[in-house]
């Protein structure tokens, strides 16, 4: 399935596949940048804003064949996001790797990025998150209501309970929790003000619950 797009990302977060768990890339993230697994992704690797995603090609992609370019362009062909490539430029894979960076960035229009290997990845990732997150703190530090309502993640329990609500999971909790700031909000929403966050068929299941 092709979701690139359709995935909206928490303030300061970064949704990962959940195939990276336990990953070297995951590890190395794992206390530098708030990461969240979730299943169904599609044809993404990480999302790091509602506007920008990572895919990522590995050394065996590049060996086994055609494979990842059938990938890159049903993600091109479906979604609007802006796509970053990493790619593992390592002494095996090389050799393909001319190949890759014309298709890439000239057939596809892409920004292509090498990497060694999955530890440098994590740097690079760690490093833009690090950007989004001073571009939307602009936003963000604007407004102090959005200030008081980032502060408001911090309690783990409120957190739990949000989660507890039929279809929402760690995500959409997370954006009900920016959006309405506390439990007394959120529960005297309107189904159209759940909408606008969580999608028509949550919010009537949140409103019902």
């Amino acid at each position: 399935t092709v979701t690139a797009g359709s995935i909206p990302v928490p303030y300061g977060h970064v949704i990962g596949n959940e195939k990276w768990r336990g990953s070297e890339i995951a590890q190395r993230l794992q206390g530098k940048i708030r990461l969240i697994f979730e299943d169904g992704l599609g044809l993404v690797d990480f999302h790091l804003s509602d506007r920008t995603c990572i895919l990522y090609i590995s050394e065996a992609d590049l060996v086994a064949g055609d494979e990842f370019k059938r990938r890159l362009v049903r993600f091109r062909n479906a979604s609007s996001l802006g796509g970053i490539v990493i790619v593992e430029k390592t002494q095996i894979s090389d050799q393909y790797f001319s190949a890759v960076q014309k298709f890439v960035v000239l057939e596809l229009g892409m920004v292509l990025l090498p990497v060694a290997n999955q530890g440098e990845a994590s740097q690079l990732i760690t490093q833009l998150v690090s950007f989004y997150v001073r571009e939307q703190s602009k936003d963000h530090n604007s407004n102090p209501f959005r200030r008081k309502q980032c502060s408001q993640l911090a309690e783990p329990s409120l957190f739990r309970t949000v989660q507890q609500i039929p279809g929402v999971g760690k995500t959409k909790a997370l954006l009900l929790l920016q959006q309405f700031g506390s439990l007394h909000r959120l529960c005297n929403a309107s189904v159209k003000e759940l909408e606008l966050v969580v999608g028509q068929t949550v919010a009537q299941q949140i409103y019902t619950f």
